[in-house]
């Protein structure tokens, strides 16, 4: 583990020092630096010489900014002669347009990970990602880490620890775009949930949606909205509302990246202030600061799937045995949890 240097940049020092933590390392040193004009200079503390590196800086807001951050100090590296710089991204700003939605549009996506090859990173690690198919963007491997797991386990936790019945929870999917995700989710969860339901919405223009149906029996049921995001909200309360709508009985909003811009904290407080929402959880992909926070909003953590990662990679182990781990663990609580209630 000695062997490893993670360089943590400004976005998100917290998650960053967790996982060194976890691997039993020190954080390896950069400086960042800003001119009265705002350029950015990033410079490493310490010596990378023919030293294999990993970089964790989220692109969240300011997107810009710590996209360029990013993109100078991989250039810093290579100019320092590191021998393979490793780009971990745990949210991915622009991975939204990663299509022509309408004529004359960019596909932005692309042009990002155009700008982080040509910086000169050998390989790029994200987490759930918008759309998989960014992942064909890039021309150098990527690995898209998956939150399944992560989201699973708090689902049981909640489950468990409120004993609910099993056939009386469903996963939902805000969309159809977000069916496989949820699809993954329900893969750990097993018997602890029942059934996946779908909302059908449109988008009549960014960040915003209008439901048009829900399909799935989710009436008298505990409801889990499992999505990768939460900008402004507007999407997720839409469907949190049609749930009650349709009378299902509590609702759970839970979504990888907790992006939380204006007006999202007001309409997190005015659901759960209305008893539409139980309350809402998300990862630490993005350090979310003080003034985005409310009252029964969750942080769950990754630093222990990322460390995990890393050293399965410095390992040179498969990857997909940590998924493999999470799933026997998560497998054998929920077997245990039906087994008490079938008991009864």
């Amino acid at each position: 583990m000695a062997e490893i240097n993670i360089f943590g940049l400004t976005s998100n020092q917290p998650l960053v020092e967790e996982v060194c933590k976890l691997l039993g390392i020190e954080q390896s040193k950069t400086k960042t630096s800003y001119f009265a004009d705002g350029e950015i200079l990033v410079q490493s503390l310490d010596s990378v010489r023919g030293k294999e590196i990993y970089i964790i800086q989220s692109t969240n807001q300011p997107v810009n900014d710590n996209l360029m951050e990013l993109l100078i100090a991989i250039d810093a590296f290579k100019r320092a002669s590191a021998a393979r710089i490793n780009v971990v991204i745990p949210y991915f700003g622009y991975a939204r347009q990663d299509r022509k939605a309408k004529g004359r549009q960019p596909i932005t996506a692309k042009l990002v990970a155009n700008m982080i090859e040509n910086a000169g990173a050998n390989r790029v690690i994200c987490v759930d990602l918008h759309s998989t198919q960014t992942m064909g963007f890039f021309d150098i491997p990527l690995d898209n880490f998956t939150t399944a797991q992560s989201v699973a386990s708090e689902i049981v936790d909640t489950i468990i620890d409120l004993k609910l019945d099993p056939k009386d929870c469903i996963l939902v999917s805000p969309d159809h775009g977000g069916l496989s995700r949820v699809h993954n989710v329900a893969s750990f969860t097993g018997a602890a949930t029942s059934g996946i339901a779908v909302i059908a919405k449109r988008r009549p223009e960014p960040n915003k949606a209008e439901v048009e149906f829900v399909l799935g029996d989710i009436k008298d049921k505990t409801c889990f909205v499992v999505d990768d995001m939460i900008d402004t909200g507007g999407t997720i309360v839409n469907a949190a509302k049609a749930l009650k709508e349709h009378g299902a009985k509590k609702v759970y909003i839970i979504a990888c990246h907790g992006l939380f811009n204006s007006p999202a904290k007001e309409r997190m407080e005015e659901v759960i202030k209305n008893g539409i929402v139980e309350s809402v959880i998300v990862t630490n992909t993005i350090d979310i600061p003080q003034e985005k926070r409310f009252d029964k909003l969750k942080i769950i953590s990754i630093a222990e799937l990322l460390a995990n990662m890393i050293k399965s990679s410095v390992d040179c182990h498969s990857l997909s045995d940590v998924y493999n781990d999470y799933h026997e663990f998560i497998s054998k609580r929920v077997a245990k949890y039906v087994e008490s209630r079938n008991k009864k």
